[in-house]
């Protein structure tokens, strides 16, 4: 059988691309090496876009009930227990059409993804199967694929290749792909725990322990769940370092051994770095395979599944004879420039939590207490250059998602495909020949008549947008003319 798509690794974004392609009723096979989820906490939070994504793949409500929102926000706070910054949380749904932020367990949310699968019968996940060779032949890519129970070899062919197989990844290699280096690898303990019933009450919130002579992050999760990540410093030997009886007195401050259970113990380097070459012929590479970022944003996994939300639709056009295999460049030129953002403004983030001069954290204190930090802005870059028509400044941003009148949220009403949003008025002067090329097309047509919309095109001074299917600004207009002159990669 030769398959649409073949995904190496069943991780968040590997499961995310699969349900995005299996929607789209496309052929896909994963391919993931081990017999089971992983089952101790790794990623914890994802952001507002990111629920949007899973809220795209159809399992928004699974989710939910997985996670929690994150409302009380983070608060930096230096050596001396003086609060320095509190970034607030919100009960409020942000532009996303949720909240803006939420915490989970890792396994619980691969749980779903993969439950999810199950939807589609176009869809395989083959367990405990290791990808050992990877070749492209013309019109297909073949993998060599080692059964790791039954100890047998065989061949997969899929017309394209994803890997999302992580930071060892075999696809990167066969691309041969260099990393570029964006200069932050800072190793640091990782400790998980489940508190007890009779431990101490401890925040609610996200603590940033500004520290120079060890800093640290302290994390609530879900229910019992807690985190501390702790940097490594000078003279720690780290494999001292995860013993619990090394491990305990770092957070006597906060709790002892009787309080909590460890889960997981383990040594992280925070890299930041992002690969050159995503795309090679029918290989491709999405999440921790093309990018790693330090965690101080809480971005590394939010970035795999914007990568897959980018590529999903963009492979369906090529693999249906919609549009050109070009289409496929378009995706490291718009995402690449949109992670390093995510990425180095991480960096710059650590740099102010991992100071351990004294002198510079007294300087960081400062400042802080003055109100000049800055660089807390949390971004929103543009896309780099791809399917994105001129250069307003809304062109590459994420449309927000209001409720409508009706109570349905935007994406529900737009559906997979490329959308205009236009007032009633300018619809009303769009020409017969243009509204068929349109249907021709599968565009979705939406006036702007709720309330919500209505209001937010006016506010931007604007008639009309066009969006991408995954809901990306591809060009804003005010007149008949500018909405005939648009081009639709699918055309």
């Amino acid at each position: 059988m030769l398959f649409d798509v073949a995904i190496i690794g069943l991780g968040p974004a590997g499961a995310c691309l699969a349900n995005l392609l299996g929607q789209r009723g496309l052929s896909v096979v994963v391919l993931e090496r081990e017999a089971d989820i992983y089952p101790l906490p790794r990623a914890i939070h994802f952001d507002g876009e990111v629920m949007r994504i899973f809220q795209n793949a159809g399992l928004r409500a699974p989710v939910e009930a997985i996670t929690r929102p994150g409302l009380k926000g983070m608060h930096f706070v230096n050596a001396q227990g003086d609060t320095l910054l509190i970034r607030a949380g919100t009960a409020a749904h942000g532009p996303h059409g949720c909240a803006n932020n939420y915490y989970f367990h890792q396994p619980e949310l691969e749980a779903v993804l993969r439950q999810g699968l199950s939807r589609f019968a176009s869809v395989q996940v083959r367990l405990s199967c290791e990808v050992t060779d990877v070749q492209e032949w013309g019109d297909r890519v073949e993998l060599s694929v080692t059964d790791r129970v039954q100890q047998t070899h065989g061949t997969v062919k899929a017309r394209y290749v994803v890997g999302c197989d992580g930071a060892r990844s075999l696809v990167r290699k066969a691309l041969n792909a260099p990393m570029k280096d964006l200069g932050l690898h800072q190793p640091w303990l990782v400790f998980d725990a489940v508190l007890k019933p009779d431990a101490p009450e401890l925040p609610s919130y996200t603590v940033q322990h500004c520290d120079p002579a060890r800093p640290m992050t302290y994390c609530n999760v879900t229910g019992n769940r807690r985190r501390w990540e702790i940097m490594l410093m000078p003279g720690d030997v780290p494999e001292e370092m995860v013993k619990p009886e090394n491990l305990w007195p770092l957070l006597a401050r906060w709790i002892r051994p009787e309080h909590a259970d460890i889960e997981r113990a383990v040594i992280y380097t925070f890299h930041s770095i992002i690969a050159e070459g995503w795309r090679k012929g029918r290989l491709m590479l999405a999440g921790d395979s093309a990018h790693q970022t330090p965690p101080f944003l809480g971005q590394g996994m939010c970035a795999g599944l914007r990568d897959v939300f980018n590529l999903a639709w963009k492979l369906d056009a090529v693999i249906r004879g919609k549009a050109s295999p070009d289409l496929l460049d378009t995706y490291e030129s718009e995402r690449s420039p949109h992670v390093e953002a995510f990425i180095a403004l991480a960096v710059r983030l650590g740099d102010i939590i991992q100071t351990t001069d004294p002198q510079e954290a007294q300087e960081r204190d400062r400042k802080f207490k003055a109100g000049q930090p800055e660089i807390f802005s949390f971004p929103s870059p543009r896309l780099g250059p791809g399917v994105l028509t001129g250069d307003h400044p809304l062109v590459g941003q994420p449309m927000p998602q209001p409720a409508l009148d009706s109570g349905q949220l935007l994406d529900a009403v737009l559906g997979q495909n490329f959308a205009i949003i236009a007032s009633p008025e300018l619809l009303n002067q769009v020409s017969d020949s243009t509204r068929n090329a349109w249907l021709a097309c599968g565009i979705q047509v939406l006036p702007a008549r709720d309330k919500a919309v209505a209001e937010w095109l006016q506010a931007q001074q604007l008639q009309a947008v066009a969006l991408r299917p995954d809901r990306y600004i591809q060009a804003v207009a005010n007149t008949p003319g500018e909405l005939a002159a648009l081009s639709w990669p699918q055309a």
